[in-house]
This record gives C-alpha cells, structure tokens and sequence, in this order.
C-alpha cells in the first residue's frame, strides 16, 4: 500500500518536472520565434501566457485522477465550474464582447502599440498614440492635456479607425 502512494506521488513529481521543463522549453522556443519575425514584446507575453494556462489546466486537471479521483467526479466539478463562469459571462455580456474583441484585435486589427490612431466617431473624436492592449481595453494617450484614457476594445473594432502614424 506505502509503495502504491509513493509511487502515485513520484509521479505527481515527475510530471511538476515535466511542467517546469514545457515552460522552460516554450520560453526558449517564442524568444527565438520573436527575434526571428520581429514581433513586439507584447504579443510574446500574450503567447506565452497562453501556452501557460493551457500547461496549467492540463497539470491540474492531471493530478486529481494521479491522485485517486475518478474522471467522473472530476467531470462535474469542471462541468459545474464551466455553468457558473458561463452564467457570470452572460450577466456581464460586455466582458465577454471586449474579451472576443481583444483576440480578434490581436490576429487582424492594424493597431499595434506605439502607433498613433483616432477614433472617427461623431459623439467623441480622440486622436492618441497607443500605449497598451490589453484583454480588455486599449490604453490611450490623448495629445491635448496629455490624458491617458482606456476604451474598450469593442469600440476600437466596432468604429472607424484612422491610422495617422504607425510605429516603426
């Protein structure tokens, strides 16, 4: 019995280390990817958090069955999970849109940080360099009274957007 649990916690241990080593290893493989193409430094850490979650989902999903849970049992807790996230993402509708805009802003959007932009709308004209683009808003640098503003990323794709100067 001792060696069935000493062996059902060596190999919790091993795949920790397997963890550490996919990390390490996808670090390595985006910087070379990054240097090569040139792409901005915040995409990399998008990327990278990415590939993060999905390490971690899988080691923590991972464990429990190691450990004894039946998949069953693990099966209704993530269902169960999955229902309250989905009803807190219906209840806050505009979290959801902003989160959908901000991936396809990421792969098709023009806009990229340090590019100066202005929004064409009729109720408010902003013209600013872009300072951040987060999962949420776009942080904005307003040229007049030198104003940082955050507008969320369903604006910046459902308006019209003029790029004035890009960022070389």
């Amino acid at each position: 019995m001792l060696e069935v649990i000493a062996h059902k916690y060596a190999f919790v241990f091993y795949l920790f280390v397997c963890l550490i080593v996919a990390i390490n290893l996808t670090k390595r493989i985006t910087k070379s990817y990054i240097v090569k193409n040139a792409i901005e430094p915040h995409r990399r850490r998008l990327i990278l958090n990415i590939c993060y979650l999905f390490y971690y989902t899988i080691f923590l999903l991972t464990i429990p069955v190691i450990l004894g849970v039946s998949v069953k049992e693990l099966t209704v807790f993530a269902s169960s999970i999955l229902a309250v996230l989905g009803v807190g993402f219906f209840a806050q509708w505009s979290i959801l849109s902003n989160l959908t805009a901000s991936i396809i802003l990421f792969f098709y959007h023009p806009v990229r940080i340090g590019d100066t932009i202005r929004i064409l709308d009729k109720e408010f004209d902003l013209t600013g360099e872009v300072k951040n683009i987060t999962g949420f808003y776009v942080l904005l640098r307003v040229t007049e009274g030198n104003r940082e503003i955050t507008i969320p990323n369903t604006i910046i794709l459902y308006k019209g957007v003029e790029l004035i100067k890009t960022k070389k």
